[in-house]
């Protein structure tokens, strides 16, 4: 999962220090989210999907397939 999240980020040309703006955390909390050394929060994780257009379980390296599910009817209400 954390290679995963750092590659996204690499290919978005985007440095840590963006990312954890975003996410509003210390460039040195993201860091540690990319190199393993901090859980990365389950509200964190859907930021990270939300953002780059994938499935958390993409994220999780639970799949290869990045593309995000589509939403449930009942999350539309």
């Amino acid at each position: 999962m954390y290679r995963r999240i750092r590659d996204l980020r690499e290919d978005a040309d985007l440095k840590q220090r963006d990312m954890a703006a975003y996410l509003n955390c210390s460039q040195v909390c993201y860091s540690h989210y990319e190199l393993g050394k901090r859980d990365i929060p389950t509200d964190v994780l859907v930021r990270l999907s939300r953002y780059y257009g994938v499935s958390v379980d993409y994220l999780l390296e639970l799949t290869d397939e990045p593309a995000p599910y589509p939403p449930s009817r009942r999350s539309r209400s």
